[in-house]
């Protein structure tokens, strides 16, 4: 068939570039999306072209069949970026933020480590301080009874006033969690991330090795620029259309040949 294997060429790759830019898409959407959640971090599309891994004892015939549908472009990696997002003062006491980089520990399910950026903090129904979702924290602070006042210093010291009492009690210290290469981290979702690499991870006091410092009554916006965010949206929508073009070439070309067969 004349051109046939050209024409069926065009359909894979303007496939193939229809359905990267549609994930691309979703992940800038979801970028939008969560552009209020406290302590996102938004991701990044990175494309790459795709590659044929050729066999050279393959026959002719089927590394042409190789080339024609391997051809294009994919969604390579969609990391996150770890810029710190705002820190925005609320005056609620429980509300907790990280002024660089670091991470909270906190223990979770089957003594999972999962790593949070912070934000409202509550006491959970062990009494302990816990994240949002009532995971405690790995420092295992516990907030007693009567509890009227709760100070957490810039470098994870935890003082309390209790009762009628008035002197601060020091309930303990949170530290901060250092990663070696955040991009190893995985997503565990509600803005808790996992370590698959635990040998990547150490502890230590908030502020010491440019750690961070902990700013209680405030929250980390998320990092996501609406404007950035909208311009990728129609760039993104300029190449869909673009890769549709491509396919719909390529149908009107098999139309021609199918015409000229007749």
């Amino acid at each position: 068939m004349l051109g046939g294997k050209g024409m069926n060429g065009a359909f894979y790759i303007g496939a193939a570039g229809m359905d990267a830019q549609q994930r691309a898409l979703d992940i800038v959407a979801n970028n939008i999306a969560n552009i209020n959640t406290t302590g996102f971090k938004r991701s990044a599309v990175r494309f790459s072209e795709l590659v044929a891994a050729i066999d050279s004892a393959a026959d002719p015939a089927s590394i042409s069949n190789i080339l024609t549908n391997s051809s294009g472009v994919a969604v390579g990696a969609v990391p996150h970026v770890w810029a710190q997002g705002d820190v925005k003062q609320t005056g609620q006491e429980l509300d907790l933020a990280i002024d660089g980089v670091g991470f909270l520990e906190l223990l979770g399910p089957s003594g999972r480590s999962l790593l949070w950026r912070g934000g409202t903090l509550k006491v959970n129904a062990d009494g302990y301080l816990a994240s949002t979702d009532g995971i405690a924290l790995r420092a295992t602070i516990s907030v007693p009874e009567g509890t009227s006042k709760l100070v957490i210093a810039r470098d994870g010291v935890v003082s309390a006033l209790v009762g009628g009492e008035t002197d601060m009690r020091q309930m303990g210290q949170i530290d901060l969690v250092m990663v070696n290469d955040a991009d190893t981290l995985k997503d565990a979702g509600n803005g808790y991330y996992e370590a698959t690499d635990p040998a990547g991870i150490v502890t230590v006091q908030a502020g010491d090795n440019g750690s961070g410092a902990f700013v209680q009554g405030a929250l980390e916006s998320s990092n996501v620029q609406l404007t950035e965010e909208m311009v990728s949206l129609l760039l993104m929508q300029r190449s869909y259309a673009a890769s549709a073009q491509v396919v719909q070439a390529g149908d009107q070309l098999m139309g021609i040949v199918n015409g000229l067969r007749r």
